[in-house]
């Protein structure tokens, strides 16, 4: 099974020139989306990983899944204002701008060992500050997975680079 394949790309969303890669028809099909858990849980093997940290949105769908398969807790990485409970925050630039990213206070004990997923890597600056969201909460960010890795904006190196082992499914040319 070609997992990219079953990735839909649409073109000029949400700005001309971009290549959007959607992973919304790979979950909508059961053998592609157990295909890619597998394949995000095979670089973890033997690995003792106390929780999967998973980014909004599609992090949480395919970071829930993980988390379940490695009988590992979930922490939801989501946007300010999101979670009703006391949170850390982390800022962390945009193209044009900034955003700011949180968590439960409690969502991690100091020293726990976390796997970090997404659905796609691009230039870095979310999975990045997720990782420094993570690290301050005292977190041990093991590694990061992902579906998909656009390589010429270099996220997954700049992870590499900050200490962070990566894998990814597959890598899209162009964006």
């Amino acid at each position: 099974m070609d997992l990219k394949a079953a990735v839909r790309t649409i073109p000029d969303y949400p700005k001309p020139g971009i290549m959007f890669r959607d992973i919304t028809t790979l979950l909508a099909d059961a053998r592609a989306f157990r295909r890619a858990v597998d394949e995000l849980l095979q670089p973890m093997a033997g690995m003792k990983l106390d929780k999967v940290a998973g980014i909004e949105a599609r992090g949480f769908i395919l970071g829930g899944a993980v988390a379940h398969q490695l009988g590992a807790g979930f922490i939801p990485l989501r946007k300010k204002g999101k979670l009703p409970h006391k949170t850390r925050a982390v800022e962390y630039a945009l193209e044009y701008g900034t955003d700011s990213m949180e968590m439960h206070m409690d969502a991690v004990v100091e020293g726990e060992r976390v796997f970090l997923v997404d659905d796609l890597i691009a230039t870095g600056g979310t999975a990045l500050a997720a990782v420094d969201l993570l690290r301050g909460a005292g977190a041990n960010v093991c590694a990061a997975g992902f579906v998909i890795d656009l390589p010429e904006l270099g996220g997954a190196q700049k992870l590499r680079d900050a200490g962070i082992p990566v894998s990814v499914l597959m890598a899209f040319e162009g964006h």
